[in-house]
């Protein structure tokens, strides 16, 4: 599709990463929230496949009787995230750009990338999101045993032995860990690739030297998406149709504080 964004034939320039204040967080939030407000439909429309998805998931543990599955997919959905976010992105560029709103353009802008280097990164966070479903599958079977639900006992009595406290010390450490290591490469990256015409390696680094460049920052702002992705789905995954919108605006505002 010539029409949706003109590519250049050269590599694009790599951008200079710089230091941002923690009060801007609160600016890209309000960013983010202004964009959603003035395109709801285009956030609605793509944070719908992760409510779907959630539904499905809940609905398909809830009819086996083993809803404690969640668990792990709900706590490795920062992993996921990221992606609901390349429509946004295109959605906030435009917006900065004053380029109307086309959805043939914007979804077309989002498939084309399957010929450029976002699909690159996504395999790499799809590994490492499926690697956390079987460190979690592996810690509980390793701290509860593969009954720990059998008989009169309850899913919460179990998560509140010593055990279960155990287990989701050790799950939240190493999601934690996944999480961060994510969220390094991604919060530049992501929207790097989808403005330039550069490999995803040189994103990755790119995105890695804007967070050590504001480590302070960046603990608060990877503290605060974590934080409203989880309260987003505590109603039934439905906050998410306002949650992802918005923090996925505001990434894209995060993206052009941290590079010029």
């Amino acid at each position: 599709m010539d029409d949706v964004i003109e590519r250049p034939s050269e590599p694009s320039a790599i951008p200079e990463v710089k230091d941002m204040k923690v009060g801007t967080i609160r600016a890209v939030l309000e960013a983010g929230w202004q964009d959603f407000r003035r395109a709801p439909a285009f956030g609605l429309f793509f944070s719908g496949f992760y409510v779907l998805g959630g539904l499905v998931l809940w609905g398909v543990f809830a009819a086996r009787g083993e809803e404690w599955w969640l668990m792990p997919f709900i706590l490795g959905f920062p992993l996921l995230a990221p992606f609901a976010a390349i429509g946004l992105y295109e959605v906030s560029r435009r917006l900065e750009a004053g380029e109307s709103l086309v959805w043939r353009e914007i979804i077309g802008c989002c498939i084309a990338q399957k010929d450029r280097q976002i699909p690159s990164i996504a395999v790499v966070i799809l590994l490492l999101f499926m690697f956390w479903i079987f460190i979690a599958h592996t810690s509980f079977a390793l701290f509860l045993g593969t009954k720990a639900f059998s008989g009169n006992t309850s899913p919460v009595d179990v998560l509140l032995s010593a055990n279960g406290l155990a287990m989701l010390a050790f799950g939240s450490a190493v999601g934690g860990a996944f999480a961060a290591v994510l969220f390094s490469f991604t919060v530049v990256g992501l929207p790097l690739l989808l403005e330039r015409d550069i490999d995803f390696i040189t994103a990755i680094i790119t995105s890695f030297k804007a967070v050590a460049a504001n480590p302070a920052s960046m603990a608060i702002w990877a503290a605060v998406i974590s934080g409203l992705l989880f309260l987003g789905m505590l109603p039934g995954f439905l906050g998410l149709f306002i949650v992802l919108p918005v923090l996925g605006h505001a990434s894209w505002h995060m993206y052009r504080q941290l590079t010029k």
